[in-house]
């Protein structure tokens, strides 16, 4: 192997053990059977999981999230990929600026727009409200959404479009009927990353959300600043689980689809 690639494969590695670290520790720490965070475990215990589904405080905070996950990440998917076959379709440079502006919430530094998200909020009376929480948290997702949804209609032929419009069909059945079955994979991951996303989603949830509809990540917040509870490592080893079993899904989602072209090739 020649030194400079294996330079490049040793500092690759090193920034992903590094990354890893953090969740190879958290791990262990929510099966301890101590009473505070330790590492390594004293002992083993699951103790800590039961605890935080015996209890009724972080049990409304999860309901919270979830709810606001589904619903906005299926708002986010409708509105991006209606944004990103349109950004597809026009050849209008004044469309395609457009696209800077559905990118500034992953741009724009997190904490500056979760202060201008708060004091819009205020004015209008939506803090500490499932409608606001779900609106911030669509915006943050939108991105995601109309990148995926994008790649895929890159990949498409335009023609089977033109060809089923010139047989009659308008451009809503066509989009049904002959686009989304083939760009279905891409929708699918960029619903998944909004999901991810919402499900995730702290600085602005510390600035909006509160009272019945506080997120569970505000929730873990509040309870490190209060006390250092090993319920946290428990609910974070739960969400690290499900961000990993949602970007399974999502290259699950791309083999298939690589799968089917290469097979619809081969025919």
């Amino acid at each position: 192997m020649k030194p400079s690639k294996l330079i490049l494969n040793g500092t690759v590695g090193l920034i992903l053990l590094w990354l890893i670290i953090p969740v190879v520790i958290v791990m262990p720490m929510s099966f301890s059977s101590a009473r505070f965070l330790s590492f390594p475990p004293p002992s083993w215990s699951t103790r800590w999981y039961e605890a935080y589904l015996a209890s009724a405080a972080w049990m409304d905070a999860t309901k919270v999230s979830l709810t606001l996950a589904v619903l906005s990440a299926a708002i986010a998917t409708v509105l991006g990929t209606a944004a990103a076959y349109a950004l597809n379709l026009s050849g209008s440079k004044l469309v395609r600026n457009l696209q800077v502006l559905l990118f500034l919430p992953v741009v724009v530094p997190i904490i500056i727009t979760a202060v201008g998200v708060f004091v819009v909020y205020a004015n209008i009376g939506l803090l500490a409200t499932m409608t606001g929480l779900v609106l911030a948290n669509v915006m943050l997702g939108l991105p995601y959404v109309v990148t995926s949804v994008l790649v895929g209609l890159r990949k498409f032929d335009p023609a089977q479009e033109m060809v089923s419009r010139s047989l009659g069909m308008n451009r809503l059945r066509t989009f049904f009927i002959v686009v989304l079955p083939q760009i279905r994979p891409s929708v699918i991951s960029g619903l998944l990353f909004a999901f991810i996303s919402a499900l995730d989603e702290t600085v602005v949830a510390l600035f909006i959300s509160g009272g019945e509809n506080q997120t569970l990540t505000k929730r873990m917040f509040t309870a490190l600043r209060d006390e250092i509870d090993p319920t946290i490592a428990a609910i974070s080893t739960l969400l690290t689980a499900t961000s990993f079993l949602v970007v399974m899904l999502v290259a699950l989602s791309a083999r298939n689809d690589n799968a089917r072209v290469v097979a619809d090739d081969d025919a």
